[in-house]
């Protein structure tokens, strides 16, 4: 469990697995990770890598291409171990709230408003 929250807790490696999640059975190729996220090549390999090796996705060669997976398995036992030993009595009731989180793609579309240069006369 703890290399799985170890891989988890890094911002990009999150992302990734929230990708993974989110395409379901299908899974995702690498190229279409790197597109989606923006992310060099080099990196995504080396954050899949981590991924992998903490048993949070899996991988499958179709011809020239890598689809990856999350594992759903693995997540399952995070989440029940999460619930069992982190929040057994707040969890029971409504105060916990899931706030989404931004991947690196979508923080370049959400901007602070600029400031309005002042005119001075």
């Amino acid at each position: 469990m703890i290399t799985a929250l170890a891989a988890l807790a890094q911002e990009t490696r999150l992302g990734i697995f929230r990708l993974l999640v989110q395409a379901g059975a299908a899974g995702q190729t690498a190229g279409a990770i790197a597109e989606r996220l923006d992310v060099a090549a080099p990196t995504l390999s080396f954050h899949l890598k981590e991924l992998a090796n903490a048993g949070l996705v899996s991988s499958e060669s179709q011809g020239r291409f890598v689809i990856y997976r999350a594992n759903y398995p693995t997540m399952n036992e995070l989440l029940e171990f999460l619930t069992a030993n982190c929040c057994a009595a707040q969890c029971a009731d409504d105060s916990v709230v899931c706030v989404p989180v931004l991947t690196p793609a979508s923080r370049r579309t959400v901007r602070a408003p600029r400031a309005a240069k002042s005119r001075r006369s």
